[in-house]
């Protein structure tokens, strides 16, 4: 991982601006201001003063509930935002990022429409690079004589157990599910299951 690195940069800004929030004690109303309130974007809660609601699926990674919370999103972003970087490239892995984010929002506001508890952290978007990751170094089992067959049977088996995990975790926290934006962890990890291969094919068009 170089200076240059994209997953450095996004894992330098994110925990820069959280560990100052963190340590300024301005996380609740940071999170009123930048964090993603599925009611603002449905247009049925107005809050002034706040960040414009188009832009929060994006604001709101900048904005952790803890030191854990935040460690660990940077965690998985280093670890397999890395690798999913060498394998498409720094500017895909920033699209993905970014596009995972604004998925993970709208899963949320789908579920959620009417929502007025925040959606903080990064998980949205790290859960996009997750599902890039998965697909870019799991192996599909060979199920039949078709590579096609055997990939889609493999993104649906990762969609449909990174699903299942997600719903019990929300379920385990019981009140705290909404917290845990179930909805934008799974919409994030889809996203780069659908990405991830029009992407890699993008990086080697010319070869």
């Amino acid at each position: 991982m170089t200076l240059r690195s994209a997953t450095l940069v996004l894992a330098a800004l994110t925990s820069v601006v959280s560990l100052a929030l963190l340590a300024g004690g301005m996380v609740d109303a940071a999170a009123g201001m930048m964090g993603f309130i599925p009611a603002r974007l449905s247009g049925m809660l107005d809050l002034p003063g706040a960040l414009p609601a188009i832009s929060t699926p994006f604001s709101c990674t900048l904005v952790h509930g803890g030191f854990f919370h935040l460690f660990f999103n940077m965690f998985m972003l280093l670890v397999c935002g890395v690798a999913v970087e060498r394998v498409l490239g720094a500017g895909a892995l920033v699209a993905l990022y970014l596009v995972s984010a604004i998925v993970a929002a709208l899963a949320q506001l789908s579920v959620d429409p009417s929502g007025v508890a925040p959606v903080i952290g990064a998980s949205g978007a790290v859960s996009g690079v997750l599902g890039a990751y998965a697909l870019s170094f799991g192996r599909p089992k060979r199920l039949s004589a078709s590579p096609a067959v055997n990939r889609a049977v493999h993104i649906v088996w990762l969609a449909l157990a990174w699903t299942v995990l997600q719903v019990a975790v929300g379920y385990a926290a019981g009140a705290q599910g909404l917290m845990l934006a179930t909805p934008a962890h799974v919409g994030g990890f889809l996203t780069g299951l659908v990405l991830q291969r029009p992407l890699l094919l993008w990086r080697y068009r010319k070869a």
